[in-house]
Order: structure tokens, then C-alpha cells, then sequence
């Protein structure tokens, strides 16, 4: 074990900002379902706050790191963290996947028993309940199974851009992080295009039962993770532009490829069990 200190940064006012503007955020976010004009300046004004603080805060890390004020104990706890984090999401993930199941297996199944309550009715799966909206399902081998070839395809690309990296090739690098973003993004363009497609032409929307409700909070918080990953693989591309990380030292890469790793085996699971079965 080494004998160095553990380097523990000075007071910092971001984490108070983050958690205004988040509250702003999430008001406006209330005031706006809920009818309230209002609510979209509250969204902007938190929303653009937000982005700031975290710009702000992540240059500060960035600029420690650089610095060269971490070592081995700090790369352990990152990466301890950042380990722990991605369990986080994956319980996150499983809450919504245990509620499709439950819904898929048992809840709907009761419903076909009990007679009483709701006589002659024969929901199956997708279902919007004996009593939601008719609607469309969507299909799994349209837009879906695209968005499958593509976020497999980041996959390679992001694994082609860390090999790059360990031997030294930062052509290879960026190269990789700019075709992990682009196809990031493209993912998010086909997405907004099936929920377009979903909204107007199939009758699948939130309001749809129990399959709408569980199709969109999946595939919606799914689509949020991508956004996030191809924020963060975004101001990785930057910092390797800058020339930042080595094949020593490159957790800040690493970190966001992780992250990435795990949004593609959500999907894969959100195909299968969403979108095909």
C-alpha cells in the first residue's frame, strides 16, 4: 500500500448549484403536466443551470487530473465507484423489467380469471388492460432492430478507439470516440422517429395501458442513458483532441466506456424482451 495521502479536493459550491438546478428543473418539469405555462421557463432556466454546473465541475476534475494530484488510491476508488454506480443502474433497470414481467406473467393472466370483474376478457400480451386504448404494438423489425445494429456497431467502435489508446494511436482514438458519438446520436434520431411513429399512426402512447406505460418508461429511460453516454463520451472525445490520457492512465475514458458497455446490454434485453417476445 502506498504511503501517499489521499488527495481530498477544497469545498465546492457545485454539488449545492447541481441540486437547485435540478429542483428547478424537476418543478418545471411538474408545472408543465400539470398545465402550468410557467413550467417551460423553470425547465430552460434549470435545465441550462444544470448544464452549466456540471460543465463547470468537470472541468475542475479534469483539471486536477491533469494536474496530477491523483494516484493509485484515487484510480481505485474511481474505479470502485464508477462500479458501483453502473450496479446502481442495473437494479434501476431490473425495478422495470421485474414490473414487465409481473404485468406479462401474473397481473394480466388474473385478469382473464376473474369474471366478475371484468367479464369475457381476454388480454394476452401486448395489452392495454380491459379498459385502455386499442393500439399498434411495435413492431420489432422495423426501426427497433436498427437501432439494435447500431448501438451494437458503437460497441466495436468504442472497443476499437479503447484498443487504440493502449497502443498509443490517437488517430485510432478519436477516430473511434467521434463514430461511437455519431452513431450515439443517430440511435436517439431513429428513437425520436418511432415515438413519432408511435404517437401518431399506431396508438401507442402513454395512455395506452399497461404496454404503453412499461414500453415508454423503458425505452424512454433507456434513451435518457444514451443521451447521457454520448454526452460524456462527447467531452472524452474533446479531452483525447486535447491530448489528455495515456495507455497508462485513461480512466476518464474507461469510466464512459463502461457506461457505454452496459447501455448496449439494456437495449439487447429491451429487443428481446420489449420489442420481440
Amino acid at each position: 500500500m502506498s504511503d501517499e495521502s489521499y488527495y481530498v479536493p477544497h469545498s465546492s459550491p457545485y454539488p449545492a448549484a447541481l441540486a437547485g438546478a435540478l429542483f428547478l428543473l424537476v418543478l418545471g418539469f411538474i408545472l408543465r403536466i400539470n398545465g402550468h405555462g410557467v413550467g417551460i421557463g423553470f425547465m430552460a432556466a434549470g435545465g441550462a443551470a444544470a448544464i452549466y454546473v456540471v460543465a463547470r465541475w468537470f472541468g475542475s476534475v479534469v483539471a486536477e487530473t491533469q494536474g496530477g494530484v491523483f494516484h493509485p488510491w484515487e484510480d481505485r476508488s474511481f474505479r470502485w465507484g464508477m462500479a458501483w454506480f453502473i450496479a446502481s443502474e442495473v437494479m434501476f433497470f431490473a425495478a422495470f423489467f421485474g414490473t414487465l414481467f409481473y404485468l406479462r406473467n401474473i397481473s394480466v393472466p388474473a385478469l382473464e380469471q376473474t369474471e366478475l370483474l371484468w367479464p369475457g376478457y381476454q388480454g394476452g400480451w401486448p395489452t392495454s388492460g380491459p379498459a385502455g386504448q386499442p393500439f399498434t404494438p411495435m413492431a420489432a423489425w422495423g426501426v427497433p432492430a436498427l437501432n439494435t445494429l447500431i448501438l451494437l456497431s458503437s460497441g466495436v467502435t468504442v472497443t476499437w478507439a479503447h484498443w487504440g489508446l493502449l497502443k498509443n494511436r490517437r488517430n485510432q482514438l478519436i477516430a473511434g470516440l467521434a463514430l461511437t458519438v455519431a452513431l450515439g446520436l443517430a440511435f436517439l434520431g431513429f428513437q425520436a422517429y418511432e415515438y413519432r411513429h408511435a404517437y401518431t399512426e399506431l396508438g401507442l402512447t402513454l395512455g395506452a395501458g399497461v404496454y404503453g406505460a412499461t414500453f415508454f418508461m423503458l425505452t424512454g429511460f433507456h434513451g435518457l442513458h444514451v443521451t447521457i453516454g454520448a454526452v460524456a463520451l462527447s467531452a472524452i472525445l474533446g479531452r483525447a483532441v486535447k491530448g489528455h490520457f495515456t495507455p497508462e492512465d485513461h480512466f476518464g475514458f474507461e469510466g464512459a466506456a463502461w457506461y457505454w458497455h452496459f447501455v448496449d446490454v439494456v437495449w439487447l434485453m429491451l429487443f428481446v424482451f420489449v420489442y420481440w417476445l
